[in-house]
Order: structure tokens, then C-alpha cells, then sequence
């Protein structure tokens, strides 16, 4: 996504106007600079006047325009198309250019000053039109971007302007030069002008015509009276008048106090220029297209302590009999700790100031924007004028420059603490903001989402953790309302956290309750609600209730699924011995599109409710899957899983007794992969001819590991099935163990293998892995870290064999992608947790057993027993009953006949049985309900679909069916 700077510069409704602007703010400086440097370098010494009370007096003049015309241009703005407006200022501003450059040439006092009160004039009509062109042309989320970019863009001709201006007036012909550039740029601004897209007027024709100072009495009294409005403008005009301060006083500073010639002053107006450009940047940066002021007391703080510590480095200068020059002035102590003082200073600025616009542009009335811009233009030159007055008289008191700005950011300090108490929540905001930042990690996706919801959305997401209220709002935009239980709201530790958000207690018991949340929706807020009411005890989505649905349908706003995720593995979640809980995990907040939820017409009542509170459980479900990662691949997602969970969780067994734990298969799978890698090249097809055992699992992920790709052989088919499919696919080469042949009596299908393929027991790898080589599987565990490979997400990750329509075997492909999706699509419809014990007897060379049984636990840090065959109807029972199984897969054949031989108490600790592969009967369903008190949750696929498409659930349980 291209940055919101460059989609601004690059857009017609925003880059003519940029450019005006830029060259009349690039006039304004020319002049002034040339003015200040012409002044206090050459005309006041030889007028016999003092050059700080020219420079003052200059500066007043610029302002004075503001003062009187503000209001009667704002007037003019908000009743004719600004676009045609702007064309005729940018016209007469070639006229004043032309009197500015004459001046210039003969060096007239006169004439500069009225060109200069020209240039103020011109600007104070220009003002209102340009900032209430931004949010006629601009979304709101645009609002701070536009904003960043007039500031920055008015400091950078502010520099190009003073460095020109004050660098070349006193050469010879500087005069001339200068005049020229002036009128050009006039020229070149009036012809952008007209390039503005129309903006109409925001009042009828009948609306009052301008009036001088009637006007601007009217418009201040409109912005006084309006609190959300005042603040933020006289929050503005203190930057104006501290700014102001600065700008102007720095030829003074230069010479009386730094002992430095005009080159150091441009060099200075540069460093500020650029460090107000800086902070308008940051502004941005750090609100992310949001109106909001909590920056605004940063900002404040950084001018106020550089303007103190810029005073403090002035001092103690001694005096010099010649004024220094650039090079000397840097090679003086204390110079480099001004210039940054200054350049701080002047990006605490546009911190401070960039916000404050984008706010007065947001809260003003479309009809009274203009007029909002010109008061704030008013209050603006106001105090400007009083600082210019009070600067003047402090100087000529004797009190030098470096005082006078020590003085400003002391006086700052005021102004810091009632705009932080003011915009305390927001400031609270952006506290907790950067705390959870720094200790969570927390990463925010989708934000885009909520933005374009607002202001009429509920905004939904899972409960995992009593984190979750304090990550919404501290990271979603603007002020939403919390939906908040009315017994939550009495507990001692919720109240901190209310107190700085706006909460709306509600009585669940209450249907009435959710008339309030309707209101305050329909009144143009977003309610934030978490649809399952507690926070989750399985990890999983709980119950959803139909509160939220109810009140997007009711109100037609927009429904924002977010998704919480690694909250669960916080100390603030009630999932204590179920997962691998540490103090700071990695956060993220997944925000999905806007969805609209409708319910079925002519359905009332209580089957309304349901079909909502469906259709939102459905939007909670998809918000779970479709935000997991399956861009990766098996081998990364089995290392995601050793992070979550930690190296020494259990997660497989089988006959043998001897526990592994994620290191111990990591580990194995390094060791045995560094020797199958030997023997094939990368993604080559490498048969597997193993049971359902930890061997096939180490040998599964061993050859994951060197992106080989297993083909698991279905050994019960025959010889010639198992051959043709190793054909087919391509095999080369099959790994087997002795062991398993011996047992499974399958010595001729291996036979018959061997005589057309490569096969590779791993009793005799075993023998190659010497020390070194597990060493070397060590030091890589070591180093493991997921590495999310995207560009292989879709690479083959597994090759399946099915018997196909005319018996011979087809092979499917599945791809890393194909099988995490189904995995996750599997996990966000049943809970599971690392509490659970799977008995998987379903073998490996099975879509179902793979995924299922195999993959769906592992990835998900639940410990699993492989067992190597679900034919053995007697001992199956027995182990599920001696390792305290929770979820137990099979098929209908298979589940008949443990029901038949198993005692009544065998599977007294399963939550759930999943079934496929073929139709479970009625009688099976029958017989585990009323023998061991367990509904079979059954499931369709193919091996296409990795394999799951439908499954019943516990929460949408419905017998007979594979649907709800």
C-alpha cells in the first residue's frame, strides 16, 4: 500500500493546491527574509533606526491583515467557490510582488512594508480557503496527512525562501534577483490555481455578504462560544506567537547575542524550516491518519525544554569584533547544541501544531469551516501582535533574544498542562499505547478496516484475556463506547480502566439494556462488544450471543470482526493449565473488512435472533481462520508451535512409552533429514512405508525439514497397488524399518519394491547418525526460529494416494497452505487445548489420520498417542482408558467395533469422537450415546480437500448429518 503522503501529492484534489500554497509561503519568506536580513544589515544603520524594532514592526505590519479582513474573508470563503477565489489572490499576488521588488531596488522602506502588509493581506484571505479546501477534498482519515503536508510543506518554502532571500539581497543585483524570482513564482502560483478542483460554496446565495471588522467580531464570537473549537485555536495561535517570536527574533539572536553574520541566520531559519517539517511528518507518523491531540503535550514539552536549553547555551558567549560566518560559528563551543535546540524546538512545533488544524477542520461545520479557519486566523494574529508588541518592549528594556526565548518555554509550561488535562484520555491513549508496545509487542493489522466503518460500527471480537478491553482501546481509533456487564462495571479493578474510556453498563439479563448501545450507535458512535460475554476458559470461541448483530442490524451500521490473538497466553487469561502462560508474549489485534448482517425476510421473533446470532457466530469463526497463518510452511508452523508451547511440552507417543517432546522431535527430525538428504535432491517425491508411529511423525518432518516431500504408501492395498503408485508419483526411493516389516508380515510387497526402487530402513540410518551429527541437530535447534517462508506456502508439502474410480491408485498433491488452512479451519469450530490427550489409530497414509489425527493436534500443543492400527477392537479401548484420552478419531467400522468390546468405562474421559471416511449408522450413534454417554461428531471431505469440508460441532450439533 503506497504511503497516504504519496497518494496525496500524486491526486489532483490535493497537489494544485499543495503547490499554490507552496509558492505563496515561498513568496511570503522570500520577501520577509530579504526584508529582515536588508534591514538589520543595511537599512537600519543607515536610517539611524534600531533594527530590532524595524524587525518587529515588519512582522506586525505581516499581521496586522489578519487581524482586520480574517473574518470577512472567511465569509467570502464559505459563500463562493473557493477554487475561483484562490485564483484571484494568487493574480493580485503578482501585483504585490512587483511593489515588493521595487522596493527592493531602491531600497525603500515604505515600499517593503507595503508590500509586506500586501503579502499579509494576501495571505489572510488565502488561509481560510486553504484549509477549508482539506476536508472539502480529503476523507477524515486523509485529514492529518493533508495537514502534515502543508506544515511541512510551508516550512520547506520557508526555507527555500529564507535561505534565497537572505543569502543573495545583499550582493550586488541581489535586489533584482530576487524580485524576479518573487514575481515568477506569483505567476507560476496563479497558474496552479487554477488547477484546483471546484469546491462550491458551503452556504446559499443568501447568506450574509462580507463585512470588515463586523465580520471578524461575529466569527470569533461563533468560536468562542464552541469549547471543542476554541481550545484547540488558542492551543494553535500559542505556536503562532511562540513561532512568531522565534522566526523574527533570530537575525537579533544571530547578531547581538551569537555574534554571528546574516549566513549563520538563513542557516538557523533552515534548521527551523526543516525541524517543523520534521514534526509535521511525525505527526502523522505517529497518529496514523487519526484526529486526535494526545501528541499535542508532547509536543508542547519538546518547545519548551529546547527553548530553555537554547537559552542556557547562549550564555556566556563572549563578544566578538567581527561576526562570525558559518564555518566559525560550528567550530564555536556551544553551537552545535543551539542549532539542535532550535531544530527541536521547531519539530516540537509541528508535533503540536499539525493536529490542532486537523481538528478544527473535523469538528467545524461544513457551512462555518472557512469562517472557523478565519477565527482561528484572528485569535492567530492577536497573539501575535501582543508577542510582537510585548517582544519589543522587553528588548528595548534591555532583556537579549536568548532571554526572550527562555522566557517563551518557560512560559510554555502552563499551556502543556492544560491541553494534557484537556486531551487527558487520549494522553492516557497514547501511555498505554506505547507501554503495551513495548512489553506485548503488539502488532496491528487491518486498521484501515475500523477507519472506514466509522462512525456508524459495532465492532466485535473474542474474549480471551482481561487485556483485551485495554488493547481496543488503546489501539482502535477515535473514542468508542465499551459495552460493559453491569457487574464488571462495580469491581474495584475495572475502574481505572472506565475511567479513562467512555463505558456503557449493560444488565445481560436485561433485554432492554441493548436499546442504550442502539442509541448510542445511531447517535454516530462505535460500540465495541465482545459477542461471547466471558472471557474464554478452552482457548476457543464460546457461546456467541446475538447482542452485537442485533444492534448492526437494527441501526444498518457495519460489523467489524477483530481478532485477539497471544493474549490467551498471558496471566490475564483464564486458561491457567491449559497453555504455556508467560509474562510478555508477542500480541496481535487482526482487524477483518466491514461486514453487513441482514437477517431472512418476513422471519420475527425469536428465530430472527437465531438466524442473527448465527450468522454473527459465523462472522466470529471466519475472523479465526481466515487471520491465521497459513503463508508458511509445516516444518515453520511445527516450529511456531514449539515457541507457543515451549521445547519440552509433550506432544507424541505410541507403544514404545518414551514421550517427545517439540525439541526431542525438532531434533530427530534434523538428525534424520541430514541423512536422507544425502540421498535425494531438494523437493524430490520420497516414499513412506510406515505405520502410524513417532517413526513415521520423525520421519513426516524429517524430510519437511530439507523440503523433500513425503509420499505416504497406503501398504494395506498390495504389492501392485503400492507400486503403481510409486509410479506414478515418480518414488525413486522409499524409507521403511525392519521392525515394521517383520511385524506386518509384509515382506513381499517390500520385496517386490526393492526390485524397481531404492529402499532405505532406518534402522540402518540410525547407525550413520554419529555424534556429530546430533550435535550439529542440537546446535540447529538452537538456532531455530520460524522462518515464514510465503514463496513456499504453495510448494507440494505431501503426496497422497487414493484408490480412484478404476482401482488404480491416483496421487493428490496437497500443499503446506492446502493442509494449515483445513488445520485452522478445523481448530476455530472445536475447542481444543494442550489439556487434551488425542488417540489417533487412523493410519498416516489417510487424509483423515494425517490431518486430523496427526497435524491438528501436533500444531496445536496437544500431546497425541500414535497407535499403529485401528483394527485392534480390544486394545484400543484399553489405551484410551490408560492415558486418559479427550478426543479419539475414527471411522464408523472401526467405532462399531470398539463399542462392541470395550467396557462401559474405557472412554469415561472423552469430550469427543470425530468420524469419517464413510457414513456412520444410526445404530453406532445409538450405541456410544447410551453405552459410554458420547455424541459421534462426524465429518465429510476427500482427500482433495485435505480433507475436511463439513463436520458437526458441539455447538451446532445436529445428528445424522455432517452440517448444523
Amino acid at each position: 500500500m503506497r504511503s497516504p503522503f504519496v497518494q496525496l501529492l500524486t491526486a489532483r484534489r490535493f497537489a494544485p493546491l499543495f503547490v499554490t500554497q507552496f509558492l505563496g509561503a515561498f513568496n511570503d519568506n522570500l520577501l520577509k527574509a530579504s526584508l529582515g536580513i536588508f534591514v538589520t544589515y543595511r537599512l537600519a544603520e543607515q536610517s539611524g533606526l534600531g533594527a530590532s524594532s524595524l524587525v518587529m514592526l515588519a512582522g506586525g505590519l505581516f499581521i496586522t491583515p489578519f487581524f482586520l479582513f480574517s473574518g470577512a474573508s472567511g465569509t467570502l470563503a464559505d459563500r463562493t467557490d473557493k477554487a475561483t477565489i484562490a485564483r484571484w489572490v494568487k493574480l493580485a499576488e503578482i501585483g504585490i510582488m512587483g511593489l515588493g521588488a521595487w522596493g527592493l531596488w531602491q531600497q525603500s522602506i515604505p515600499l517593503l512594508l507595503a508590500a509586506l502588509f500586501g503579502l499579509g493581506t494576501h495571505s489572510t484571505v488565502f488561509g481560510p480557503i486553504k484549509y477549508a479546501l482539506l476536508p472539502q477534498h480529503l476523507g477524515a482519515d486523509e485529514l492529518v496527512a493533508g495537514n502534515a503536508l502543508i506544515e511541512a510543506g510551508t516550512f520547506l518554502a520557508i526555507l527555500l525562501g529564507t535561505i534565497l532571500g537572505g543569502s543573495v539581497v545583499l550582493f550586488d543585483r541581489g535586489a533584482l534577483v530576487v524580485g524576479g524570482v518573487g514575481v515568477g513564482c506569483a505567476i507560476a502560483g496563479w497558474i496552479t490555481s487554477r488547477q484546483i478542483p471546484p469546491a462550491p460554496a458551503s452556504v446559499g446565495p443568501d447568506a450574509p455578504r462580507p463585512r470588515l471588522l463586523r465580520d471578524s467580531l461575529d466569527v470569533v464570537q461563533y468560536v468562542t462560544s464552541q469549547s471543542k473549537l476554541l481550545l484547540p485555536a488558542l492551543a494553535v495561535s500559542w505556536f503562532w506567537l511562540f513561532g512568531a517570536t522565534v522566526v523574527s527574533g533570530l537575525p537579533v539572536l544571530a547578531k547581538d547575542v551569537l555574534f554571528a553574520n546574516e549566513q549563520v541566520v538563513t542557516l538557523m531559519l533552515a534548521l527551523f524550516a526543516i525541524g517543523v517539517g520534521v514534526g509535521s511528518i511525525l505527526a502523522e507518523r505517529l497518529l496514523h491518519g487519526e484526529v486526535s491531540a494526545r501528541h499535542v503535550p508532547l509536543g508542547g514539552c519538546v518547545m519548551a525544554f529546547c527553548a530553555v536549553d537554547l537559552y542556557l547555551g547562549s550564555l556566556g558567549r563572549p563578544p566578538a569584533t567581527e561576526l562570525a560566518g558559518v564555518a566559525t560559528f560550528l567550530r564555536e563551543p556551544g553551537s552545535w547544541r543551539i542549532l539542535a535546540d532550535l531544530v527541536g524546538l521547531a519539530a516540537g512545533g509541528g508535533l503540536f501544531t499539525v493536529p490542532l488544524y486537523a481538528i478544527l477542520q473535523h469538528e467545524s461545520e461544513p457551512s462555518h469551516r472557512a469562517r472557523v479557519i478565519a477565527a482561528n486566523n484572528i485569535i492567530n494574529a492577536l497573539a501575535m501582535t501582543v508577542a510582537a508588541v510585548v517582544a519589543a518592549a522587553l528588548l528595548a528594556r534591555g532583556m537579549t533574544m536568548g532571554e526572550l526565548l527562555g522566557l517563551c518555554g518557560v512560559a510554555t509550561i502552563p499551556v502543556i498542562v492544560i491541553t494534557a488535562w484537556i486531551v487527558r484520555r487520549g494522553l492516557m491513549k497514547g501511555v498505554v499505547r506505547l507501554v503495551l508496545r513495548v512489553l506485548y509487542r503488539v502488532e496491528v493489522d487491518g486498521l484501515e478496516h475500523v477507519r472506514a466503518a466509522l462512525p456508524h460500527a459495532v465492532i466485535a471480537a473474542n474474549h480471551a484475556s482481561f487485556l483485551d478491553g485495554l488493547l481496543l482501546g488503546a489501539f482502535l481509533p477515535g473514542d468508542p463506547i465499551f459495552a460493559v456487564d453491569t457487574h464488571i462495571a462495580k469491581r474495584w479493578w475495572a475502574k481505572p480502566f472506565l475511567s479513562v474510556v467512555t463505558a456503557l453498563p449493560v444488565d445481560p439479563t436485561n433485554p432492554l439494556s441493548i436499546r442504550a448501545m442502539i442509541r448510542a450507535v445511531e447517535h454516530g458512535s462505535a460500540c465495541i462488544i465482545f459477542p461471547e460475554g466471558r472471557i474464554t476458559t478452552t482457548g476457543s470461541l464460546m457461546k456467541v450471543y446475538e447482542g452485537p448483530a442485533v444492534i448492526a442490524e437494527r441501526t444498518k451500521a457495519a460489523l467489524v470482526p477483530i481478532r485477539i490473538e497471544g493474549v490467551e497466553f498471558t496471566p490475564f487469561s483464564r486458561l491457567a493449565g491449559k497453555v504455556r502462560r508467560r509474562l510478555f508474549p508477542k500480541i496481535r489485534l487482526r482487524i477483518l473488512p466491514p461486514r453487513r448482517l441482514t437477517s431472512p425476510e418476513g422471519v420475527g421473533g425469536r428465530a430472527r435472533r437465531v438466524a442473527l446470532r448465527r450468522a454473527l457466530g459465523d462472522e466470529m469463526v471466519r475472523s479465526m481462520f481466515t487471520t491465521a497463518r497459513v503463508d508458511t510452511t509445516l516444518f515453520d508452523a511445527l516450529i511456531d508451535a514449539r515457541q507457543r508451547h515451549g521445547g519440552r511440552h509433550v506432544v507424541a507417543d505410541d507403544l514404545e512409552m518414551r514421550p517427545m517432546t517439540y525439541n526431542g522431535l525438532i531434533t530427530a527430525s534434523y538428525a534424520l533429514g541430514s541423512a536422507l538428504a544425502r540421498r535425494t535432491h531438494s523437493g524430490e517425491r520420497v516414499g513412506v512405508l510406515l505405520p502410524t508411529s513417532r517413526a513415521s511423525l520423525v520421519t513426516f518432518f524429517a524430510l519437511q525439514a530439507e523440503c523433500r516431500v513425503p509420499a505416504m504408501l497406503n501398504f494395506s492395498t498390495g504389492a501392485a497397488s503400492v507400486r503403481a503408485a510409486c509410479r506414478a508419483a515418480e518414488i525413486s526411493l522409499v524409507i521403511t524399518a525392519r521392525r515394521f516389516v517383520d511385524k506386518a508380515k509384509i515382506e513381499p510387497l517390500v520385496a517386490a519394491l526393492a526390485s524397481e526402487i531404492a529402499v532405505v530402513y532406518l534402522e540402518d540410518i540410525r547407525e550413520e547418525i554419529g555424534l556429530s551429527r546430533r550435535l550439529a541437530a542440537l546446535a540447529r535447534l538452537a538456532l531455530t526460529r520460524p522462518r515464514y517462508q510465503k514463496d513456499r506456502a504453495d510448494d507440494p508439502a505431501v503426496v497422497l494416494f487414493t484408490s480412484g474410480s478404476e482401482g488404480t491408485p491416483k496421487g493428490v498433491v496437497l500443499s503446506h497452505r492446502n493442509l494449515l488452512a483445513n488445520r485452522h479451519q478445523l481448530a476455530s469450530v472445536v475447542d481444543i487445548s494442550p489439556k487434551d490427550v488425542v488417540l489417533n489409530a487412523l493410519p498416516v497414509f489417510h487424509s483423515f489420520g494425517l490431518t486430523g489425527g496427526v497435524l491438528l493436534p501436533l500444531l496445536s500443543g496437544v500431546r497425541t498417542f500414535l497407535y499403529p492400527s485401528p483394527l485392534h477392537y480390544r486394545t484400543v479401548p484399553e489405551i484410551a482408558y490408560g492415558i486418559d484420552a479427550t478426543i479419539l478419531f475414527g471411522t464408523d467400522t472401526f467405532l462399531a467395533g470398539y463399542a462392541r468390546v470395550a467396557d462401559n468405562y474405557d472412554f469415561y474421559s472423552v469430550r469427543y469422537v470425530f468420524a469419517g471416511a464413510e457414513r456412520v449408522k444410526a445404530e453406532t450413534r445409538r450405541v456410544w450415546f447410551e453405552k459410554f454417554g458420547i455424541r459421534i461428531l462426524e465429518g465429510y471431505g476427500t482427500t482433495e480437500t485435505s480433507p475436511a469440508l463439513a463436520l458437526n460441532t458441539p455447538m451446532h450439533f445436529k445428528a445424522g448429518t455432517v452440517g448444523r
